[in-house]
């Protein structure tokens, strides 16, 4: 990355609130923000922009977030991956950490906790 150039990071979520909040926060925070409902337009955004970070949920209809995960681990395992999940369950983000995803926030997420967790990963 060179100098001035701002981190890409990926919202993917089919729930249209969540990916504008994110959105807007990420963009306020410095960062060049990109959005996916489903798994078809977040492939094909990696593909094409290759972002460095993607907050990626786990319940998507069509290919869910597991699914979206393996694809992205496939061809890029460089990309750093935070997982949503409305629900608890153990087994998706057990296996979710197993593919490489950094770390996991359950909704209703602590936008501050979540804002932290990218500064983390990619300093502005």
């Amino acid at each position: 990355m060179t100098a001035g150039e701002k981190r890409k990071i990926l919202i993917v979520d089919d729930q249209f609130g969540i990916r504008i909040l994110l959105n807007e926060i990420f963009q306020k925070e410095g960062y060049i923000t990109y959005e996916a409902a489903n798994g078809e337009q977040a492939l094909r955004i990696v593909k094409n922009e290759h972002p460095e970070l993607v907050i990626l949920d786990m319940k998507i209809p069509g290919m869910d977030g597991l699914d979206i995960l393996k694809h992205i681990r496939k061809d890029y395992d460089d990309i750093k991956v935070i997982i949503m999940t409305a629900y608890g369950e153990l087994d998706m983000i057990q296996e979710a950490m197993e593919y490489g995803a950094i770390t996991h926030f359950a909704k209703p997420f602590d936008i501050d906790e979540l804002i932290e967790a990218v500064q983390k990963q990619l300093p502005v």
